[in-house]
């Protein structure tokens, strides 16, 4: 059951598409101070767990900090943060009383969830104007599932996007790009995108190529294609101001730009220099963005990245004058030194300015700083309102920096400038099951780290991780030290683990159509599966992936192997590749478990089947219609596997839908769907192979 309760006048953000009549009478659970805003206050039981907030620092249990609502361009993913690219106001408690709450509202907003006053949860808007939905059901995933339902479905990537992906800031030119391509194929690493950061692009101008460096891009794509490896260029938010250039000409032209306090044109500094926002929030202007991505779909082009759209600023010419003003005015000493020291720490992304940035939304003038936390949501919202119109029935990839939920509708996102850091393996296990929770289920980190310099063992365990992570995109910065794969001492063990991949697709990408289909998380939290043990919401880093495995990521530097919970008896399959593996039955409770430095623990449930199929070096190579699957089996094992063209967009054809029955004998039998050829192998609950 959803309730809405409405307090002032809320903004409008498109969140929800399942629309609530506003109840009257008191907030369920929560105490509301009306002072200068509004405060919600909740007072949790001291073994509460309180889930949520999708992309945010720190634990899968929210409980002991004070996050906000303010997307940033925040390259520095630390504990002390409090908010990174993303707004996702809707948390989850499960304790003495079990309850989701979703606040509407695009300006900042603070959670003090126990900072403060260790038992108590305080919800604190800027302004008082906001929707709050009390969403109540029969578990965990029921409350998550209804609030899916009212935020409507999660976009959905085309097949191809769930290969893996090699990006860095930058590849210069055509032919590194075609060296990038060549070393994978040559050593059979298989690959299926290479990305285009921003020197792809005319000095950083949107909708542009570099003819220098591309002098051919239709045909470039088209060879890069031929080879089953898709270009994916970056779009930036910010359209540089350069008289002559069409995208620049046409925003002024028609008025598609945010406003200053005057009504002229905001001004910023990004990437191209100085430029203009286009005005996300107002329909034309997003339509007019979106339709200017036909550019590159008419050279080829069938994947976007959506950068720097919080929106990132790196000055602001008013504040650069005003400080040098003062700066000339002044008799330097070491006070003004140190003064003068913060004043230029913060001329980046500075809040002050977005107060200075307005948009038209139906005609009304809205200053930036109320709905802040849609710019990003929108730019991809315009990209995929376009995609709609211009190739309706063709799967386009598209994922963003910044979101604020609704977002999810359009595209996924990735969790920005990490570092090669051993802790942010970690912190990226825990933030996918809370991404799901927002309805984001295509996503990934950038595998690797983005920022600092990786060694090889980091990069090779997380891509352990990475392995099952719907995007799996390895990513990284200008001057840091180059980490694709094949540049590594073991490059046989990341072909293998790039195999496997390959060979979990069939899986993985079942599972994920399954959680977009039915509203259902694609990455769980232990304790959304085994309900009824105590001990599962103290675990964190182990994650439920689908409905069969469980996983069990190593993330500590120089580990040989990891302690691992089983909330019931396992089968561990510790592999190395998709055919260099070893299956052994476990029992419930703490292990200690080894795995070598290319090992990757996975675990199976009783009664579960997982499906494998053959690697490739592309998913348009891959076999759809031959199988292993291994199966821990009591009795009887059914397993639903979900396949379609990758492309389309008939999901709900029944013939996607194939169900496989095996039993303790390893018969087997298939039902609906496509005929397929099965290879059994079968374990029983000794764990001897039947």
């Amino acid at each position: 059951m959803i309730r809405k309760y409405t307090y002032g006048n809320p903004i409008e953000t498109d969140a929800v598409v399942e629309k609530k009549e506003t109840q009257t009478g008191s907030l369920p659970y929560f105490s509301v101070e009306k002072t200068e805003t509004v405060k919600f206050s909740y007072i949790m039981d001291p073994a509460d767990v309180v889930y949520g907030l999708g992309e945010n620092v720190r634990g899968i249990n929210k409980r002991g900090w004070l996050y906000e609502s303010r997307n940033a361009d925040e390259p520095n993913h630390r504990e002390d943060r409090h908010s990174l690219y993303a707004s996702h106001n809707f948390l989850l408690i499960d304790g003495k009383d079990h309850f989701g709450v979703f606040i509407d509202y695009p300006g900042i907003l603070t959670f003090d969830i126990g900072y403060t006053k260790l038992n108590e949860l305080v919800i604190t808007p800027r302004e008082a104007d906001l929707d709050v939905y009390i969403i109540e059901g029969e578990s965990k995933l029921d409350i998550v599932k209804q609030f899916r339902q009212m935020i409507g479905r999660s976009y959905i990537a085309p097949k191809w996007a769930f290969g893996y992906q090699q990006s860095r800031w930058s590849y210069m030119d055509e032919e590194e790009i075609r060296d990038i391509a060549k070393q994978h194929r040559d050593r059979k690493i298989p690959l299926d995108a290479i990305y285009l950061d921003i020197d792809y692009m005319e000095r950083y101008k949107d909708f542009t190529v570099n003819q220098e460096t591309f002098p051919n891009f239709a045909e470039f794509v088209k060879e890069m294609k031929d080879q089953n490896i898709h270009l994916v260029p970056i779009i930036d938010a910010g359209v540089k101001v350069e008289a002559g250039y069409q995208t620049y000409e046409e925003g002024v032209a028609n008025n598609y730009f945010c406003k200053n306090v005057k009504g002229e044109d905001f001004v910023a500094g990004v990437w191209p220099g100085d430029v203009h926002f286009p005005d996300f929030l107002n329909p034309d202007a997003r339509k007019w963005f979106g339709h200017s991505y036909q550019f590159l779909l008419d050279q080829g082009i069938e994947g976007f990245w959506n950068d720097m759209n919080e929106p990132a600023t790196f000055y602001t010419r008013e504040r650069i004058d005003e400080m040098m003003e003062d700066a000339s005015n002044r008799e330097w000493d070491l006070d003004y030194f140190l003064d003068f020291k913060d004043k230029v720490s913060v001329i980046a992304n500075n809040p002050e300015d977005y107060k200075k940035m307005f948009h038209n939304m139906n005609g009304e003038r809205i200053s930036h700083e109320k709905v802040h936390n849609l710019f990003g949501y929108n730019m991809t919202r315009a990209a995929g309102e376009a995609f709609e119109e211009l190739c309706p029935d063709k799967r386009i990839l598209m994922f963003s920096r910044s979101s604020y939920t609704g977002m999810h509708r359009y595209g996924g996102i990735w969790t920005g400038d990490n570092l090669s850091w051993w802790q942010h393996i970690l912190l990226n296990i825990k933030m996918m099951p809370s991404l799901n929770m927002m309805g984001i289920l295509y996503t990934g980190a950038d595998m690797g780290g983005f920022g600092a310099d990786a060694t090889e063992d980091l990069v090779m365990r997380w891509m352990e991780f990475a392995l099952v992570v719907p995007l799996m995109r390895n990513h990284s910065a200008l001057d840091t030290r180059r980490q694709e794969v094949f540049r590594f001492e073991n490059v046989d063990a990341f072909r293998k683990l790039v195999e496997l991949r390959y060979g979990l697709i069939p899986y993985l990408y079942s599972e994920y159509m399954k959680a977009v289909l039915y509203n259902d998380m694609y990455f769980k939290p232990l304790s959304f599966v085994y309900t009824e043990d105590p001990f599962v919401s103290q675990v964190e880093d182990q994650l439920m992936v689908g409905e069969s495995l469980m996983i069990a990521p190593v993330y500590t530097q120089n580990a040989a192997g990891r302690y691992v919970y089983l909330p019931e008896e396992m089968m561990m399959l510790r592999m190395r590749g998709l055919h260099d593996y070893e299956c052994r039955k476990m029992e419930k409770g703490h292990h200690y478990v080894e795995a070598d430095l290319d090992q990757v623990l996975l675990f199976l449930r009783p009664d579960h089947l997982l499906v494998l199929g053959e690697a490739a070096q592309s998913v348009a190579q891959l076999n759809t219609e031959e199988f292993k699957v291994i199966g821990f089996v009591r009795e009887k094992a059914e397993y639903v596997l979900y396949d379609d063209d990758g492309y389309g967009k008939d999901y709900e054809n029944c013939s996607n839908y194939t169900t496989i029955t095996v039993d303790k004998t390893g018969t087997w039998k298939t039902e609906g769907g496509k005929e397929l050829n099965l290879q059994i192998e079968l374990y029983d609950t000794t764990g001897k192979r039947i």
